[in-house]
């Protein structure tokens, strides 16, 4: 089972841990440094974040590699399809953080396997509502479908 992020810190630098929380807030602060280092290694990071994905039972970390591997696309990092193995451990969350970023990145990348795993995602969170959180991961699963759906019918 994947640890859930349950700390909140007031201060960020190189070396706490990934995630920044506050109640008052709806989003998460990373360490961009640490981020930004991945981003410009561009590919040759690819294999490092995949042994995460993998290997990690950290929410924190595991949501922090799915970060980075949103920015990497954003700065256009390829083969990040590549790694869907790693990447469909996650699949069966129920963190809102991870089925967040990984609806984000399935939508990017439009991994036709990764489909599936959004539908039930979505019917998955619809049949055992969670309660309220700052954010509702239920808008980006639902974004991934609609693009994944609306970019077959655009040939």
């Amino acid at each position: 089972m994947i640890q859930p992020v349950s700390i909140a810190i007031n201060q960020h630098c190189g070396y706490c841990p990934p995630i920044q929380q506050n109640n008052r807030r709806n989003y998460l602060i990373f360490n961009e440094q640490k981020a930004d280092y991945f981003v410009s290694q561009k590919e040759k990071a690819l294999p490092y974040l995949n042994e995460i994905l993998l290997h990690s039972m950290n929410e924190e970390q595991l949501t922090e590699t799915l970060y980075i591997l949103n920015k990497m696309i954003d700065n256009g990092t390829k083969g990040v399809d590549k790694i869907y193995y790693g990447l469909s451990r996650l699949n069966q969350s129920n963190s809102p953080n991870i089925q967040t970023f990984l609806a984000g990145i399935y939508r990017k990348t439009q991994i036709p396997d990764a489909f599936g795993p959004l539908v039930r995602m979505l019917i998955q969170n619809s049949l055992n509502p969670r309660p309220p959180v700052n954010f509702d991961p239920n808008e980006e699963i639902g974004g991934a479908i609609l693009s994944y759906i609306s970019d077959r019918f655009r040939h």
